[in-house]
This record gives C-alpha cells, structure tokens and sequence, in this order.
C-alpha cells in the first residue's frame, strides 16, 4: 500500500507538471503569437485606466452611474480624460466582432431576432425583413395620422400639464401592433392595454434585458420571477397572432393573404416567406421594440428640447404653418428642412441607442486609438469586448464645432458630418427601419404643432438619462402646451 501511494502520488505531480508545462508553454506561444500579430499591423497599447483594484472598483463606479442614471456622463468624462479611444471606426473590420454573450442576454425576449443575432441567422434575418420597409409601407401617413389624433385628444387644453413621454410611448405602441399584427392594443383608449396588459409585460421584460446585459457572462444567474413571467407573457400574446396567421396560410395552400380594408400588415408579408412560428414571434417582437422604443424616446427628447428653446420652435412653427392646416404627406415631410434639422439634432445629443457593444470573435485590431497620439492600431484579442459610445462622439468639437454641446438645429443647414454620426448605425448595418422611425417622428410632430401653438416646459429638473435598452428622459416630458 506504501508503495502504491508513493506511485499514486508520483503520478499526480507529474500530470500537474505537465499541465503546468502545457499551460506555460501555451502562454508563450499566446504572446509570440499577439507581439507578432501587433508588429505586424502597427499596433500600439491605448492609454490605460489604472485600477489597483484589479477592475473591481470600476466595475462599482459604472454600476453606481447606472443606478442613478448618470451612466453617459460618466463615459463622457472617461473620454475626457483618457481619449477617444474607440472614436469613429466601429465599421471597417465588422465581421470581426459579433454580440458575445450579449446573444443569450436578449434571447428569452427577442429570440434569434435580427437584432439579437450575428452573422449568417443575422444576413436571414435582414434578408427576411428588408422586403417590408420599401417607401409604400413607410409613406403610408395614415398609420400614424390616426393614432397621432388619439394623442392628441389626451393632451389638456386648459393649461394643465402632461407628460408627452408617457403618451409618445403608448402611441407608438399602438401604431407599432396595428402595423404589424394587423390589430392595435389601442392602449391610448382608456389608459390600459387589454386583456393581456401586453405594454407593461413589454416594458417589464425590457428591462430585465437590460440588466442581463449589464451582468454580462453573469447571465445565467438572472433569476428575476417577475421577468421570466413578463417575457412568457409578451411572447405569448405576439404568438397569438403568429398563429392566427400561420394558420390561415395553411388553409389557403399559401395563397395570397387576404388583407383587411386594404391594410398592409407586417406579419401577413412576413409569413409569405417562412412559416416558422418561433422566427415569426422573433422577428415580430424585434421590429416591435424597434418601431417602439427608440421613436417614441425620440419624440420625447424633442419636445424636451422645444420646452426649452422656444426660439426653436418659433421657427419650427413657421415651418408648420406654411402647411396652411393641411395633414403633411410623406413627399411634403422630405422637404421640411427645419424639422429635418431639429430631429438630427435631437439624434445627435441623444441617440436612441447611446452606446453599442461588440465582442471579438477572433484576433483583429482597431485601426485608431492606441499610442501616445492616439492615431496607432489597437490589438483586440479573441474575447475582448469593445464599446462603441455614439453619445460621446455625437458631441465631439472637432466634428460638430466648439458648440457642439448646444441644441441647435441649424448647424444642419450645411453641416456633412459622415461616419461621425451614426444614430441608426451605418453601412451594410444601417437599421431598415430608419426611414419608418423618422417619417412617424416627423408626422406626429408636424401635427402636434398644428394643433397648438406654444409650448411651456414644467419641469424643473435637467435632462437626466433613462437608459434600458434604449434612451429616454428619467423624469418624462412635462410640458405644457397651448391650443392654436
């Protein structure tokens, strides 16, 4: 027994010397391997943010920033301090960068959507849906017209004050679910979405999305009852109409859908081409977060902005009146220049989606950013996740001038910033759904002014971040707003 404990134990340490070895050896060859591939494309370390804490006390400093919603103004000062690390070249080198864990974060909602997917299941994804956002489904003004009045009618008259934020994101529900189900939840007729109260079940899962992405490969640990719940929910009540729909083209052996009054419908045009009712609920609830979020913030954050320079909407309002009264169509709403300006602008300072986040699926490199100039390559290795901040580069001097902090639209007038502003992301990643999103904003906003004349802000608090998955103002869009 003697004997064979020794040889036991003998046996141990070898196997852990060679592991050590293996592990040793395979870490030099790691560093050959990254010393070779940084000469070789010029790479330079970026400047580094010291933390003697080995990363735990800026993991504290951010989760800190996101409770008290000040998240963007902390990146803004990093950059301040640090450089523009990652300025402009997020596009160049796309394929090299996929969502990581961010896959598995967005799933239990949002499935292999196009916007919770990379690579070939992203190009189907695109592929699938670009085919419903041609100009004749974003022209058709009548979608939003009759939602648009709906919110109009819930805004006081008597100078009572109303959060425009809290309507603009049940309007954009509305006119989101009539799209594309065919049926709008209609959640502006009495203040509740029924029976399913499908908008807070929505509203409830978004958020618990976006904690997994903040808890990042802690995913798996999100045990949150009330999302889980909210998330079965929301599907739920999308796969409703999947399966009326799916069905339907069954029992017709895929002949044409027949459509209600006319009215095109997303889901109808979408099941031509698949029948897979998971693909079918996944796409539908990616679009849906899409065609409601980020407009309905973006509505929000302007009228935040046109509370408080009534210079602006001054000006916008002669814009509007030259309308005579008349609802704009889709070709008049192109060739309003002024509003064009004050919603780019209110995309520059505050983009729907602020920040974006990549995760190397190889080793590859980052074009600027690393020496003491910041104009070296980055080496990025496999694994590395790198964040692109749209929110801190919208507002970079050197691109948009020493104001570039200031609301003002009519930088616009001759201003071709290119690559340096990407609300909608670009290239072959642009969002299919930018010029949808834009036409909505403008309409709503158009006959919003021409219903009433002046607006009065009534609240005393500044812009302050409320950040899910998109952006929007924390305390919500208290105005005032006086009838024409």
């Amino acid at each position: 027994m003697g004997i064979l404990d020794i040889d036991t134990r003998s046996l141990l340490l070898v196997v852990v010397l060679v592991g050590l070895g293996f592990l040793g050896l395979n870490t030099v060859l790691r560093a050959v391997a990254v010393r070779k591939f940084s000469r070789k494309n010029g790479c330079s370390p970026p400047p580094a943010r010291t933390d003697w804490s080995g990363g735990m006390s800026t993991l504290l400093e951010i989760l800190e920033a996101s409770r008290n919603n000040y998240f963007l103004v902390l990146l803004r000062t990093w950059h301040h301090q640090y450089g523009n690390t990652f300025r402009t070249r997020v596009a160049g080198r796309t394929w090299d960068f996929d969502l990581g864990y961010r896959n598995k974060a967005l799933s239990p909602l949002l499935g292999q959507g196009i916007f919770a997917s990379d690579g070939s299941i992203w190009e189907h994804s695109r592929a699938l849906i670009r085919p419903n956002f041609v100009r004749n489904q974003v022209a058709d003004v009548e979608l939003y017209e009759n939602h648009v009045a709906k919110l109009i009618q819930h805004i006081p008259r008597d100078g009572s004050p109303v959060d425009m934020q809290e309507l603009f994101f049940r309007m954009t529900l509305d006119s989101a679910t009539e799209f594309l189900f065919g049926e709008s939840v209609n959640s502006l007729d009495d203040g509740r979405v029924s029976p399913t109260n499908f908008a807070e079940d929505f509203n409830v899962s978004q958020i618990g999305l976006a904690v997994r992405i903040r808890m990042g490969p802690l995913t798996p640990f999100h045990f949150d009852r009330l999302f889980w719940k909210a998330t079965a929910d929301a599907r739920g009540y999308v796969n409703r109409f999947v399966e009326q729909a799916v069905e339907f083209r069954k029992a017709t052996d895929n002949k044409v859908l027949s459509e209600k009054a006319g009215q095109y419908v997303f889901l109808h045009e979408l099941s031509k081409r698949t029948l897979d009712k998971k693909e079918l609920t996944d796409q539908l609830l990616n679009i849906l977060l899409a065609g409601r979020d980020t407009t309905a913030g973006l509505l929000s954050i302007t009228f935040h902005q046109l509370a408080r320079h009534p210079e602006v909407w001054n000006k916008l309002q002669q814009e509007v009146q030259n309308l005579n009264g008349l609802k704009p169509s889709f070709e008049y709403l192109k060739s309003m220049k002024y509003l064009s300006g004050v919603i780019n602008e209110t995309l520059r300072l505050y983009p729907s989606v602020p920040f974006n986040m990549r995760t190397a699926n190889k080793d590859t490199y980052l074009p600027v950013g690393g020496g003491v100039d910041g104009k070296s390559p980055i080496f990025i290795p496999k694994g590395q996740e790198v964040m692109y901040e749209v929110y801190g580069m919208h507002r970079l001097t050197e691109f948009y001038g020493p104001d570039a902090p200031e609301f003002r639209p009519e930088r616009w007038e001759t201003l071709k910033p290119g690559w340096a502003y990407i609300p909608f992301n670009s290239g072959p990643q642009i969002c299919i759904g930018q010029q949808f999103a834009l036409t909505e904003t403008g309409y709503s906003i158009v006959r919003i002014m021409q219903e009433f004349k002046g607006i009065k802000n009534r609240d005393p608090e500044p812009f302050q971040e409320w950040v899910t998955l998109t952006l929007a103002s924390k305390h919500g869009t208290k105005v005032v707003l006086n009838p024409a």
